[in-house]
């Protein structure tokens, strides 16, 4: 969910592994200030810049084989912003676009499922300031904290690990180091298979 942390743990485990972090393009889509602002009307022109940036990010013909890499997100993410943002007009013509992009992009060794209350994300929010999203209400943090919740329970494609937020607080040099020796485990398990 917005605001739970995953852009921190991004950065701490791609220092520490040590592996290269893929962010969110946000802070470069053009649209999402003004769609956050409340014109609806720009939702597929947001939505549709952030699913051609997170596939060519995860385009398996470009990421070399022989790093790690760490995202702070996942791509089936797409379909849930865009259920919760696109109107009934846009939402078909998304969800037609949608497939062949995620058939293209890679799937993840691993996925960490941090989750804490949307209250506590809503109020991380306005922590960090970023001036877009003061406006975010708790009830759509709700709703998208009940999207992971089942994106998570039936997901399928590769292992998760599911840490509450509230373990991470402060992201102590102890905890941060017991994720990656999680994560090494699963890499390690990931190359021996594939050898």
């Amino acid at each position: 969910v917005i605001g739970v942390g995953k852009t921190t743990l991004a950065r701490k485990l791609a220092e520490a592994l040590p592996a290269e972090v893929l962010f969110e393009p946000y802070d470069t889509n053009p649209f999402l200030p003004e769609v956050y602002a409340g014109k609806t009307e720009l939702a597929l022109d947001s939505q549709l810049y952030f699913l051609v940036n997170r596939a060519r990010q995860l385009d398996p013909d470009v990421l070399p084989r022989d790093r790690v890499f760490v995202t702070d997100y996942v791509f089936q993410k797409e379909l849930i912003y865009a259920r919760r943002l696109l109107d009934a007009h846009q939402l078909p013509l998304y969800e037609s676009i949608y497939p062949p992009f995620a058939g293209k992009a890679a799937t993840p060794v691993l996925v960490i499922y941090l989750y804490d209350s949307p209250a506590n994300c809503l109020q991380r929010i306005h922590s960090r300031n970023r001036p877009y999203e003061q406006r975010m209400t708790l009830e759509f943090l709700e709703a998208l904290d009940e999207d992971y919740r089942r994106l998570f329970a039936q997901w399928k494609a590769s292992p998760v690990i599911r840490i509450p937020a509230s373990r991470l607080t402060g992201y102590s040099e102890e905890v941060v180091s017991h994720v990656v020796c999680q994560v090494k485990a699963y890499i390690a398990a990931q190359v021996k298979s594939a050898a």
